[in-house]
């Protein structure tokens, strides 16, 4: 976890801010530019930097990573252009998980209560076959259970349950889903 008051210093470790200037970089020159079914390329490039990815992980080319060494991706996780992975801490999402467009997973936010604001971060976890749908928001601190569905824009402020149908502004557990018919 990185604290520190912004009023009188940076944030986040040279070496930090470093790796993110040749991320930036490299995700401007090799990540985005290539071509849709070039998966295991996008893979081997996270990988290159820090990011812990499994066999058969989908990350589209328009999705926006801040941090890959923060990053884990188990095996059939699937990241959807336009998703926003702000991993200024850590966030690790599931086997056969997958992440909508547009949908933010941030890991990272200031406490409003101290002078500078200094930043926090907490992890957030996505739990095997979750799916987190179309432009629903994240908070740090976050476990979305396995097998949980959050509907699309949803804001998720604290941890939702395993096998549920989750929704809403702040998002709440609807109805259980049929798990039973899932391979």
């Amino acid at each position: 976890m990185e604290t520190n008051n912004t009023y009188v210093g940076t944030t986040f470790s040279l070496k930090n801010r470093v790796g993110r200037v040749i991320w930036s970089i490299a995700s401007v020159l090799l990540f985005r530019v290539s071509p849709k079914p070039l998966h295991s390329w996008r893979s081997f490039l996270l990988r290159c930097f820090g990011a812990k990815i499994g066999k058969a992980v989908h990350v589209y080319p328009g999705a926006r990573i801040w941090a890959p060494w923060n990053l884990e991706l188990a095996d059939g996780a699937a990241v959807a252009t336009g998703a926003i992975l702000y991993t200024q801490g850590k966030i690790t999402i599931g086997k056969k998980a997958v992440i909508s467009q547009g949908a933010h997973l941030c890991a990272g936010t200031h406490d409003y209560n101290l002078p500078g604001f200094p930043l926090y971060t907490r992890p957030i976890i996505v739990g095997d076959q979750a799916w987190i749908a179309a432009e629903a928001f994240i908070h740090p601190g976050v476990t979305i259970g396995e097998g949980c569905v959050i509907g699309a824009r949803s804001v998720v402020t604290r941890d939702m349950p395993s096998w549920m149908v989750c929704a809403g502004h702040p998002c709440k557990p609807i109805k259980e889903r049929d798990y039973l018919s899932i391979p």
